[in-house]
């Protein structure tokens, strides 16, 4: 998946930190170097984390060890890595019984038939709706939810008194500011952000894949390159270089946090993992509302992340034991919650984390989000995608004609 975006993974310096602190760590769960021999004996179960989940659940470990007798050992793993290594190691057998990951991995893990269905029962109402249908493929449950990432405006409020509902009202309102720039997203040069940009995209009206009454998405239905989609074109062509200059391809995710936090724009597109380095640069931020350029409600890719359950588990019975009746819990999703920063998919856990208004900010605009498709199609979307974007906002492409024929070339990828 080409995204420019750090909320699927643990951010850096955390990771960096807890790694080291878990190295020294002892104790009946230990957290094994990423080069295990990763299934252990068949009395335990192994479980693949990076940093900050392992820290988060060496309590919970320790207590099913002594509840039940079966030993859990955490493995930390490099998160960037743990999908392509668990895909390769699973069908030979060194894969582990669990592992974290990104809901939208489901489909192609599904597909490959590395992951089994975990059995939630009755539990499945205990957790926050967008979070089940994240999880859900095909009529069945494929993972354990535990925390849920969208993006929102991030406001400087010394800056802004307010986000507007419009995008033309607040870039307004932006350059009032006197700031260098009015708004900020990070973009790239050659593949623009898609997963930023989404918000706006729908705001018109446009969609990637149509969706089924059930929620989920129908991949023979591509809808990204109808008449509300090239109305978008046309608008990423009046925000860039030819136009207003609102969309800097110059400004990547790092660049924009950098001027945010420096006081250079009241708005920054973005998502929890970068509140806390402008809070440490001493921004007073509030979390707002995503505005309209397009008329209709702007709606972001909602992220979920689970714990999925090999379909090679020596012990699937007793893994998914552990998934529901142990990281289920309000207790230890309110520890992945403090651990990560994201809100939790547990209800209970969720609705208590938003005493935080930082945390109720991003829940209020994730109300309105909508899964990231998780389906294996999703996978042929991004490249062309993201190129047409970057075309576009650089004014070297017609909105109409060449949006379609982004839609065109995605088409025969899907076959």
């Amino acid at each position: 998946m080409k995204v420019n975006k750090k909320g699927m993974a643990a951010t850096g310096l955390l990771v960096a930190a807890s790694m080291l602190t878990l190295a020294g760590c002892a104790g009946g769960s230990s957290a094994a170097p990423s080069d295990d021999a990763s299934k252990g004996d068949s009395g335990a179960l192994t479980v693949w984390v990076d940093a900050d989940r392992a820290r988060a659940l060496e309590d919970v470990a320790k207590t099913f060890e002594q509840d039940k007798g079966v030993k859990v050992n955490l493995v930390v793993k490099d998160y960037d890595k743990i999908r392509d290594e668990f895909t390769a190691q699973v069908p030979t057998g060194k894969g582990p019984d669990i592992t974290i990951g990104g809901h939208d991995w489901i489909g192609a893990f599904v597909k490959d038939g590395i992951v089994a269905p975990v059995e939630l029962g009755d539990k499945s109402a205990d957790f926050e709706k967008i979070a089940m249908e994240a999880v859900s493929y095909d009529g069945k449950t494929y993972g354990l939810p535990y925390a849920i990432e969208n993006i929102a405006i991030l406001r400087n409020t010394a800056l802004a008194d307010s986000t507007p509902a419009t995008f033309d009202e607040m870039i307004a309102k932006g350059r009032a500011a006197g700031t260098e720039y009015p708004f900020v997203v990070g973009l790239d040069p050659q593949a623009a952000d898609p997963y930023h940009l989404y918000p706006f995209q729908t705001s018109f009206g446009n969609s990637v894949f149509a969706r089924n009454a059930d929620g989920s998405y129908d991949p023979s239905q591509l809808t990204i390159g109808d008449e509300a989609g090239q109305q978008f074109a046309g608008w990423l062509t009046a925000q860039g270089d030819t136009g207003t200059k609102v969309l800097n391809l110059n400004l990547s995710g790092d660049l924009a946090k950098e001027a945010f936090n420096a006081g250079k724009s009241p708005y920054f597109l973005t998502g929890p993992w970068n509140v806390a380095d402008a809070q440490s640069a001493g921004v007073d931020v509030s979390v707002d509302a995503i505005p309209s350029a397009g008329g209709s409600a702007a709606q972001p890719f909602a992220g979920v992340q689970a714990f999925f359950l090999s379909a090679k588990s020596t012990n699937p019975i007793v893994a998914n034991e552990f998934l529901v009746n142990y990281i289920a819990t309000d207790d230890v999703q309110t520890k992945l919650f403090e651990a990560g920063g994201r809100p939790p998919a547990l209800t209970e856990s969720f609705e208590a984390a938003q005493s935080d208004p930082i945390v109720r900010g991003f829940a209020t605009v994730g109300a309105n989000a909508v899964p990231m498709p998780s389906i294996p199609e999703m996978g042929s979307v991004w490249d062309d995608w993201g190129k047409t974007e970057a075309a576009l906002i650089k004014g070297s492409a017609d909105p109409a004609a060449d949006w379609v024929k982004m839609a065109d070339a995605i088409k025969a990828k899907l076959g």
